[in-house]
């Protein structure tokens, strides 16, 4: 045997031993040597491979570390939708998902695997050869953002899977990236030492993490991984519950406390004793996944809209404690809702300290009679907006009074009132100035005129020294006066003239979004601005008119209406047509397809070779329109994979369906 077969052997033999010591560390969590015996190793085999660079291999232990930072993420088109689940909230709302799957799958045998619900982020991994090739976040469910090389640095990921007889080597795992309660306090501590961020909970770290260019700082940080998914076409998968050991087997982590159950009876018990336990965990649940054990019995019980009918997500009750009201203030919003804030005597809940919480509005005070002084109830909605719930009023100092909402806005003074049937307050004043900051945020967000320079702080600035009052002061501005303000300078006031130059091409629907206009959403905007060409149309319809557009309610319409009536919002918008900004839609360029103009889509399920924005650009260009809801108004329906209800009602209502190839020949 030649120098370079015995290096060759001996560089592969360090490899497996050390995939063998990281999988009885990280799956079996039985480590036989110490961290020094390990480090000893990797070293060797880093001094082998650093001799013979050309035996070097992409699934080598040593290749977890990319040297060059990462410039972008690009996307990825998931191979099969990563699907959202369905939340519950209580034992009654379990039974009755037990009962429709027992309705759906009539005298079938079923049962369940019950499993904790990890507070972290969903990722897809595939492997080819046993090899480990991308690595992708869940995105919107469709498609994600690679970051194959940040997933490289996670030890409880394997670079090559185990191999055997029996075993997968071209499959799909998905799972969940999260930091262990003991890892985010060392990493915030670190981060302190540093005078850098601290940060608020372990979730939004992970999450953080996982989108940072440079893998290095990654590595250093210590996420972790528990896998729950397996996808296959080299073998017929045939229970969830053994896909998980098979797993194991491949040498990917896998929660331990994962149970099957006969009966929805046990998922409650299940569900019960690890909400007692979670406090003791050394990371953050917010739940059980419940989900039909067989892959069959899911296939057949299929999908409805973007949650699976065979798993169900049962949330946690909310982590509550107290602590004392120091001060109730009011926020005024950018279209002058009043809305109450608790500032509290700062407190830890749900993995984070909160020192504000939200109080929705006057009847939500009245009715639990919060007061300032009083010791209260707070915990996070959905584990994540903090609020106030309850008044522990055994707690209540003497001579505490009833809060009442003052007769003025905090912001400007104006007298504000309070719709008939509505529970908010407004203050009506339109250059009141934090609605003039909220209105411009809004306008200058990248949905909307994306005008890049424009944040909070330069809008602060602006309003702060009565440089603009309202959005079309901003197409009024001079180099000097942003050049004068602190922290400008004559670079960035001439990238922002810039910024705010580049919006004035923007299409007419975007800048029916950036008007604010109450109700009217980007989804409502698009609409407005297909049947009606102009701002001039659009300010004269009438209240019918409006109504008879697909999606456009009474209370839209009324909202608009409204808008365009009030003598400020018409100066308003003449004053933005004078500047040069879009006010009417472009007409539509190419050929048109008579089958398709004035025809009414609804796209659902996934689709292969576009995506769901693609397949709408595609059909608006030639003049079809897109809905999102089925009605008998709808001429087509495209039916991707996995489509759900949309699907299940086109057919109950005799509309014609299109297969994503039916599509593509239409177009």
């Amino acid at each position: 045997m030649n120098v370079s077969q015995n290096v060759t052997l001996k560089i592969q033999k360090l490899r497996d031993t050390i995939r063998e010591h990281d999988y009885q560390y990280y799956v079996l969590d039985q480590p036989s040597i110490s961290d020094y015996e390990y480090d000893q190793l990797m070293n060797q085999l880093l001094a082998l491979e650093k001799q013979y660079p050309e035996l070097i291999t992409p699934d080598s232990p040593s290749q977890r570390v990319s040297g060059e930072p990462t410039k972008e993420f690009p996307a990825v088109i998931h191979e099969v939708p990563m699907l959202s689940l369905a939340n519950t909230y209580s034992e009654e709302e379990l039974t009755d998902f037990d009962r429709r799957v027992s309705e759906l799958l009539g005298e079938q045998h079923f049962q369940y695997v019950a499993e904790l619900k990890i507070d972290g982020v969903a990722i897809s991994l595939l492997y080819r050869n046993g090899v480990f090739v991308t690595g992708a976040t869940r995105g919107d469910g469709v498609q994600g953002d690679d970051i194959t090389n940040n997933l490289k640095t996670i030890r409880a990921i394997p670079l090559r899977a185990h191999s055997g007889t029996l075993l997968p080597q071209n499959f799909e795992v998905r799972g969940e990236i999260f930091m262990t309660k003991k890892d985010f306090e060392a990493m915030n501590k670190r981060q302190e030492e540093l005078g850098e961020k601290i940060f608020v909970n372990a979730r939004n770290s992970a999450s953080g993490t996982l989108k940072l260019q440079d893998p290095k700082i990654v590595a250093r940080r210590r996420l972790s991984m528990f896998t729950y998914f397996l996808r296959t076409d080299e073998m017929k998968l045939a229970s969830h519950f053994k896909n998980l050991k098979m797993l194991q087997q491949l040498g990917f982590v896998v929660n331990p406390a994962t149970r099957l159950c006969k009966t929805i009876e046990e998922v409650k018990l299940f569900c019960k004793e690890w909400n007692e336990k979670r406090p003791a965990l050394p990371y953050d649940i917010d739940g059980v996944v419940v989900k039909v054990d067989s892959i069959a019995q899911q296939e057949e019980l299929g999908a409805v809209a973007k949650s699976p009918r065979w798993a169900i997500a049962y949330k946690f009750p909310a982590q509550q404690v107290e602590t004392k009201l120091l001060n109730i203030i009011l926020q005024v919003g950018r279209i002058g809702t009043i809305t109450p804030v608790a500032e509290l005597e700062p407190v830890f809940v749900g993995g984070s300290t909160v020192s504000r919480a939200t109080l929705h509005n006057e009847d939500y005070i009245r009715d639990l009679d919060i007061r300032i002084g009083d010791t209260v109830v707070v915990e996070k909605a959905g584990d994540v907006i903090p609020k106030v719930s309850g008044v522990n009023k055994k707690k209540r100092p003497h001579r505490s009074a009833e809060f009442k909402f003052p007769n003025t806005c905090p912001e400007c003074g104006t007298p504000i009132f309070r719709p008939e049937g509505e529970a908010s307050y407004y203050c009506e004043n339109f250059e009141c100035p934090a609605q003039v900051r909220g209105r411009i945020e809004h306008y200058a967000q990248r949905r909307a005129m994306d005008i890049e320079g424009l944040g909070e702080a330069v809008i602060d600035l602006l309003v702060n020294k009565n440089l603009i009052h309202n959005i079309a002061d901003l197409y009024e501005l001079k180099k000097e006066q942003i050049a004068e303000l602190e922290r400008m300078g004559e670079k960035s006031a001439q990238n922002l003239l810039d910024g705010i130059e580049a919006g004035k091409s923007l299409p007419f629907n975007r800048v029916l979004f950036g008007l604010g206009i109450r109700f009217v959403g980007e989804g409502v905007a698009k609409l407005l601005a297909e049947n009606f060409s102009s701002i001039e149309k659009l300010a004269s319809a009438s209240q019918e008119e409006l109504e008879n557009i697909e999606g456009i309610g009474p209370r839209i319409a009324e909202s608009v209406i409204r808008f365009f009536h009030d003598p400020h919002s018409r100066q308003l918008v003449k004053r933005l047509e004078e500047a040069g900004v879009t006010m009417k839609s472009k007409k539509k360029t190419g050929s048109v397809n008579s089958s398709i103009t004035g025809k009414t889509f609804v796209l659902t399920g996934a689709l292969e070779n576009m995506t769901r924005d693609e397949a709408k650009e595609k059909i608006e260009s030639l003049g079809g329109k897109i809905s999102s809801s089925v009605s008998k108004k709808t001429d087509y329906v495209v039916a991707g994979s996995d489509a759900g209800s949309k699907l299940q009602k086109a057919i109950e209502l005799g509309i014609k369906i299109l297969t994503e190839e039916e599509l593509l020949k239409l177009l």
